[in-house]
């Protein structure tokens, strides 16, 4: 333990502690608030301090969800800074994903000098600032984040940034939100001293109850056909191994639903495929693992009445959802990995009187298995010619080029029944919140996190434009990320179109079919933007072709290290 000092200003002082605190990556949009900040990464470059390193990135949406990205792969958070309240009602999107994903991000933005007069440094001088000061900046922010506060001098400054830290950290994990003066961070803190390292500590994480494990094991061993959902277990790799030893030595069921994470190897013989529903009304205990949605009441497909409902996780009844009415005859707090290795230990204490259920179970579900695989095949064999080209062949096509260690950063229609994933950390999603355009700055965050593997992004047309594409190529370019991009373009937005016939069916909008608002002009050339920054884009429209053109595209960012994007025009 240490002291150290640093002479300077607030600002200063502050890119030196958050370097202390492994920060490694400043991700900034910068505005007039800036002006310490810039000053400071300046001055450290110049005099030789440490200081995370400032990326330039020039949307914010791009900026927080590159930050996602980077944690996805790393597991350490990362600063994000915004100009005032315009800056962070443009992240919000990116805010809202963290929040309900579970993502944290050390979320920052300036705020609007409070002083007209005056000699403190950093006082008003143009006029925006009178416009666009807010009597409450942090309630933009404030129902998506777990914490928010404005700094106010150097006397506080590592309490805050520690605590920042803590909180984002601490169980459930999610986003905070910190507002910066201008005139707190110019302020003079010559003779700062800071405790390296930390004396704050992040709390443990919580750990489950033994004797709530000890239940729910006994329910789950006495039980003839138990089922676990999951959605999100894979975001801790760490978790995976234990979790795919615990399902295949206890011959439990897994359907992965919406998963935004790989949860079990793809091949694993307890795999039942990304659909829990047509496994509910035959399941007599369900344990949801990390799932939100597990189901969807309002379809009626639902577990039986006597089915048991054991529902696992940090945060186990989702407390930010403002309602959620799933069964839970048992709800067990503690992080996924910490409860699998916990549940299974109990598991084995029943493994000789549960052992003929077992058995059975094992060969029940390998016919499951085989028959559902098949199903996929077969799927694949009709489409394979089709033109447009179908999201099934495009799917199949990126799993044959793709190595085992690379990572798919997922905003698209991947069928996930036709990858092949065998490690943790190798498929991402993010977007847990609703918010679209999370797929592009994610990728290059995860690029940046894993310089030496291969980043690829698949995105749907919608998605692709909601995530800045061209400020993501620009970025790509600046920090050489060569991520290759695949868009799955098929001139629509799907997800509207199904909804509104769903709701519709016989309704005027589908007898149109050509819905109002939801299709989008054909013939967009997407691969055009990618160009505009240095890299290699091509248009894709024959099946026969798509798996050359995922070549070529693989040559440009492996040979020619530049990012590359296949415009993949496909069927709905």
């Amino acid at each position: 333990m240490a002291r150290k000092t640093i002479d300077g200003t607030v600002s200063d002082a502050y890119l030196a502690l958050l370097a202390d605190r492994g920060i490694d990556y400043f991700f900034g949009n910068a505005g007039t608030d800036f002006a310490p900040i810039i000053e400071s990464f300046a001055k450290a470059a110049s005099l030789g301090w440490k200081t995370p390193k400032p990326v330039l990135v020039p949307h914010e949406n791009l900026a927080i969800h590159m930050a996602l990205g980077y944690y996805a792969v790393t597991g350490r958070p990362q600063v994000v800074m915004v100009h005032v309240n315009v800056g962070t009602a443009n992240a919000l999107n990116g805010l809202i994903n963290a929040f309900k994903g579970n993502l944290p991000v050390l979320f920052t933005s300036g705020r609007t000098p409070y002083t007209e007069t005056g000699e403190l440094a950093g006082r008003r001088n143009r006029e925006v600032h009178w416009p666009q000061e807010m009597r409450d900046q942090g309630a933009i922010a404030r129902e998506v984040v777990k914490w928010d506060y404005e700094l106010k001098n150097a006397e506080t400054l590592e309490t805050v940034v520690d605590r920042a830290i803590n909180i984002a950290m601490s169980e459930p994990r999610g986003p905070i939100y910190l507002t910066l003066p201008r005139e707190a961070l110019g302020a003079k803190a010559d003779g700062f001293t800071y405790d390296s390292p930390s004396r704050h500590a992040t709390p443990t994480a919580p750990y489950p109850d033994p004797a709530a494990i000890d239940e729910a094991a006994a329910l789950i061993a006495a039980a003839e056909n138990p089922l676990i959902i999951t959605g999100d277990i894979g975001a801790d790799p760490a978790a995976v191994p234990p979790f795919a030893a615990m399902a295949e030595r206890f011959a439990l069921p897994v359907a992965q639903r919406k998963a935004k994470f790989l949860g079990l190897p793809s091949d694993h013989p307890m795999h039942l495929g990304y659909d829990s529903d047509p496994y509910l009304a035959g399941a007599d205990v369900i344990v949801v693992a990390g799932c939100d949605v597990p189901w969807i009441p309002s379809t009626g497909r639902r577990p039986g009445p006597d089915c048991k409902v054991i529902h696992l996780g940090a945060d186990p009844i989702y407390r930010s959802y403002p309602i959620r009415g799933y069964e839970a005859d048992l709800a067990i707090t503690g992080t996924l990995g910490a409860t699998i290795r916990a549940l299974g230990d109990a598991l084995a204490t029943h493994e000789k009187t549960a052992r003929a259920r077992i058995d059975a179970r094992r060969k029940r579900i390998a016919a499951d298995w085989r028959k559902l695989r098949d199903g996929w095949a077969a799927a694949l064999e009709r489409v394979k010619g089709s033109s447009p080209i179908h999201p099934l062949w495009v799917s199949h096509c990126i799993d044959n080029i793709r190595g085992e260690d690379d990572i798919v950063m997922v905003e698209s229609p991947l069928a996930a029944s036709q990858m092949h994933f065998t490690r943790p950390g190798t498929m991402i999603g993010g977007g847990a919140g609703g918010g679209l355009g999370y797929g592009l700055g994610m990728a290059l965050g995860a690029q940046l996190a894993a310089r030496d593997r291969r980043v690829i992004c698949t995105q749907g047309d919608g998605a692709y434009m909601y995530g800045n594409p061209v400020p993501a190529h620009y970025v790509a370019r600046a920090e050489s990320l060569p991520i290759l991009t695949v868009v799955f373009n098929n001139e629509q937005w799907g997800a509207v179109r199904r909804n509104t016939r769903d709701m519709y069916p016989d309704g005027y909008a589908a007898k149109s079919n050509r819905e109002p608002l939801t299709y989008f002009e054909p013939g967009v050339a997407y691969e055009k933007a990618v160009e505009t920054n240095g890299g290699y884009g091509e248009r894709v429209t024959d099946p026969a072709q798509l798996p050359k053109a995922l070549e070529r595209a693989l040559d440009a960012i492996e040979t020619e290290k530049r990012q590359a994007l296949l415009n993949v025009v496909c069927s709905a």
